[in-house]
């Protein structure tokens, strides 16, 4: 009988174990899912029309935003597709993180009010098959978070075409 009962100990124990197990993968996986809700394209794929122009397809999220995943000199970044800004806006942070200096300040309008920015030239901006070369940017100090703003100074040099609840985006 007392051989018994260290099998059960370790059976107990087994069973914690697969229920702790079974209780992390869940979480796991719903934290996957929450994340594709507010980022459903965090890897765009890289696709040619068939006229060999470059084209991404982005799918809203559960906010009616466009987010994807795409690279500025070449270090990835999260951006918000945002066509009310003109110029490409990225928080100080996310450009200390990347090796960014802040160049020439220059003051100009948000929708808090007028601030303080510093510009530059990024070498490349890159969103899927997309890369555009030389395109103005500023470091923004007053932004929070690690999101950038994909403004204007981009997205001119596109074709939109939204549907439903996509939005495709194509070199002119």
């Amino acid at each position: 009988m007392k051989e018994i009962e260290p099998n059960k100990k370790i059976s107990k124990m087994m069973v914690s174990l697969a229920w702790i197990g079974f209780l992390a993968m869940l979480v796991i996986g719903f934290d996957r899912y929450l994340d594709n809700q507010k980022n459903p394209n965090n890897r765009p794929e890289v696709v040619y029309a068939e006229d060999g122009a470059s084209e991404v397809t982005l799918l809203q999220n559960r906010q009616g935003h466009y987010i994807a995943d795409g690279k500025l000199n070449d270090h990835w970044a999260t951006f918000v597709l945002d066509t009310g800004a003109t110029n490409i806006s990225i928080p100080r942070q996310v450009a200390s993180e990347m090796g960014l200096t802040e160049g020439k300040p220059e003051r100009t309008r948000t929708a808090n009010g007028d601030i303080t920015v510093y510009r530059i030239i990024l070498d490349s901006v890159k969103l899927g098959a997309i890369e555009l070369k030389n395109i103005p940017a500023h470091i923004n100090p007053n932004m929070d978070g690690k999101a950038v703003l994909l403004g204007m100074s981009f997205l001119k040099h596109l074709e939109l075409n939204q549907k439903d609840k996509t939005l495709t985006l194509r070199i002119k």
